[in-house]
């Protein structure tokens, strides 16, 4: 027997030799030990306490750090591991040394041992005396638990980060007790964190919003839908709630959003406002007005409903925006708006339904007596002058008005009335008011079927002038004529102006038949010169024909194409078209002038022209209107009358033609006063032909 052999079979125990039972040698003993040690999955090495060299190491151990079972074995630690993790672990080294005890600690491998985490565990062996004689290294790969973490803690991070970010509100909760939540959040409730933590989330939510709360929170829906909570102070505030359920540090929670809706419900309300009201004015608009007058008389078909529309209608408007500007316009209306609801309650409703047109309904039972005298209130308090650009501006307001259900049965025939009565009340003189009468539904079915044959008429060339002489008072002398419209209509026959002439002026028809009477009445000068019989021609005009800024270069186009010079041609125009912008008209009736054209001042007398508008205007004479005429020499009023326009023409140095003249006694009463020139049946009737024969 060799003497390893020797000293092996010697180092064996002699009771289990001399028993004769197979026992493993010490080869075997040491092979059994690597098998257990390479088959667990910890890294496991024995190194020396005073070398610090490799005893033993598993498998796993020596791979890891780029040997094996053989080559590890002798090496130092720092030949393995490198000196760079050495120094990293010398306070673990040396603690173990120095005091004996178990040393554990974690540490990230260099990237050529493969960057991953590890967990040693530092364990002293003693030997028989006591004595360190060396340590084992026990090492478990904790690297899927570090980026675990890591992916836990990186996810608490952009959460975090992502609450704080975040403008809305967030809440966590877990069975409706609060978690955590963010600033926005506790700043909407007005609470810290610390207040609201541990609390429930239904007391923060609005009463009459828990029941659906807790819907959503029984049924754990994940749902968007709006809800309102409560602020500390007690105010509610509408939101919505975007609710998920997630997990987070390993429990199940619910998150929900929280999004403040107040910004949106103020503009879901300005919109709302914007679809409903005038920009301009502030009051409701038509299709508002309508859907509450449907409502008023969705309830009267119940028999339990009554109230009265009010239509109003600014005349001459369109004067103020062409004149001072839009401008200027929007405050006038914005102006009159103000006074119509500062008289109204707060139950009646006003509109605006176009640009210059006003509705107010009067809800309930009002006798008529009543509602005459809210118009009457309304009428005057928008007839009351406004202040623009430092101009006394004042408009002159038409009120219809229409009783629900004694007038109509749906919102369609009401206003349809109301509008009829306001348009009666402008035929009436305007700045008055006038109540739906039935019999306007027939006359204003025949007014749409007139505008209708005028516009026809027109086209068809119905309409014919006929001529009544002007004399000259002192001798009978003819002097001029005055050109009259006539609608030649082809089933009511010879139509007189009084029946069609405002109906023109409403529908601005006026402007191509007025431009019709002046060509028409030049080719008839034209005419009667070239027979040897020059005459002068005196045309009326409308005031929409005046306030025409091209109305004078048509007049000079007319006179051009007629071939006759402007003393031929008399334009006649009323007072009332004198109270327009002065600087205007004086333009206009100067631009007639260098034209040769003459102006008289129709139905003087009868408006509101200053005396120092005649002094400043180029105006050739005054026409006393035959209303003054009428009744002389008998009625005295007339008579003073007659005779203060006749000096103050004369003082002013313009002539006097008087209208309506039928009796021999007028006529010498106006010769006496001094009128110049006379016109009237007394010296012939408007005749189609030249006026000759009738004043001859």
């Amino acid at each position: 027997m060799s003497t390893d052999a020797q000293r092996r079979a010697g180092d064996a125990p002699d009771e289990v030799a001399s028993a004769g039972t197979a026992v493993p040698n010490v080869q075997e003993h040491a092979g059994l030990l690597r098998l257990v040690a390479n088959s667990v999955p910890a890294l496991m090495a024995f190194y020396d306490a005073d070398t610090l060299r490799c005893l033993f190491a598993n498998a796993g151990y020596a791979k890891t750090f780029g040997l094996d079972e053989q080559t590890v074995v002798g090496r130092t630690l720092e030949e393995i591991i490198g000196p760079e993790s050495t120094r990293a672990i010398a306070p673990y080294v040396d603690e173990i040394r120095r005091h004996h005890r178990p040393q554990r600690y974690e540490r990230q491998l260099p990237p050529s041992q493969g960057s991953r985490w590890i967990e040693v565990q530092l364990l002293p062996h003693f030997d028989v005396d006591g004595a360190l004689s060396g340590a084992f290294v026990l090492i478990n790969d904790i690297t899927r638990y570090r980026q675990a973490e890591r992916a836990l803690r990186e996810s608490e991070e952009r959460l975090s980060k992502f609450m704080d970010a975040s403008v809305e509100g967030i809440v966590f909760h877990k069975d409706g007790i609060i978690t955590d939540a963010n600033e926005p959040a506790v700043s909407m409730l007005g609470y810290t964190l610390d207040e609201i933590r541990g609390r429930k989330n239904l007391e923060f939510i609005a009463p009459d919003q828990v029941p659906r709360v807790i819907e959503v929170m029984t049924a754990r829906a994940e749902i968007a839908y709006e809800s309102a909570v409560l602020h500390r102070d007690g105010t509610r505030i509408p939101v919505e709630f975007i609710v998920r359920t997630v997990v987070h540090g390993g429990e199940t929670l619910r998150m929900t959003v929280i999004r403040d809706l107040r910004a949106t419900e103020a503009a879901r309300a300005r919109i709302h406002h914007l679809a409903h009201h005038d920009a301009l004015t502030g009051l409701f608009n038509r299709t508002a007005f309508m859907e509450r007058l449907d409502a008023l008389m969705g309830s009267g078909r119940a028999g339990d409903a009554q109230g009265a529309l009010l239509f109003i209608d600014l005349d001459n408007f369109k004067r103020v925006n062409d004149s001072l500007g839009h401008v200027a316009g929007d405050v006038l209306l914005q102006t009159l708006a103000q006074r119509l609801t500062s008289l109204l309650r707060a139950s009646d409703i006003v509109a605006r339904f176009g640009g210059d047109e006003f509705m107010v309904l009067l809800p309930g039972a009002m006798p008529l007596d009543d509602v005459q005298e809210v118009a009457n209130k309304l009428l005057a308090a928008l007839a009351s002058p406004v202040m623009l650009d430092g101009r006394s501006i004042s408009v002159t307001p038409s009120l219809g008005i229409a009783l629900y259900p004694q007038h109509a049965h749906t919102p369609a025939d009401l206003l349809k009335n109301a509008d009829a009565a306001m348009y009666l009340a402008k035929r009436h003189g305007r700045a008055t008011h006038q109540v739906y009468d039935p019999e306007l539904g027939r006359r204003a079915l025949e007014a749409l079927e007139l505008e209708m044959q005028l516009t026809r008429a027109i086209e068809r060339d119905e309409f014919v002038l006929h001529y009544q002489p002007q004399v000259h008072a002192a001798d009978g002398r003819l002097a001029g004529c005055e050109a009259l419209i006539r609608w030649r209509h082809p089933t009511r026959g010879l139509v007189e102006p009084d029946l069609f002439i405002p109906l023109a002026e409403e529908q601005r028809l006026i402007l191509p038949i007025g431009q019709w009477v002046l060509r028409e009445a030049a080719h008839a000068a034209r005419r009667w010169r070239d027979a040897g019989r020059a005459l002068p021609v005196s045309v009326n005009l409308s005031s929409l024909q005046f306030r025409d800024a091209a109305f004078a270069d048509g007049v000079a186009a007319v006179l051009a194409e007629a071939g006759i010079p402007g003393s031929m041609l008399e334009v006649e125009i009323t007072e009332r078209m004198l109270m327009d912008d002065l600087e205007a008209v004086r333009g206009t009736l100067q631009r007639l002038k260098e034209l040769g054209v003459r102006v008289a001042i129709d139905d003087f007398g009868t408006g509101y022209s200053s005396l120092g508008h005649l002094n400043q205007l180029p105006i050739d004479r005054i026409k006393i209107d035959r209303s003054f005429v009428r009744g002389l020499p008998e009625h005295t009023g007339n008579a003073a009358i007659a005779r203060a326009i006749v000096t103050l023409a004369a003082s002013l140095g313009r002539q006097v033609i008087a209208e309506g003249v039928e009796t021999e006694a007028q006529r010498d009463f106006l010769v006496a006063l001094g009128c110049q020139q006379l016109q009237g049946l007394l010296f012939g009737a408007p005749t189609e032909g030249a006026p000759f024969a009738a004043a001859a």
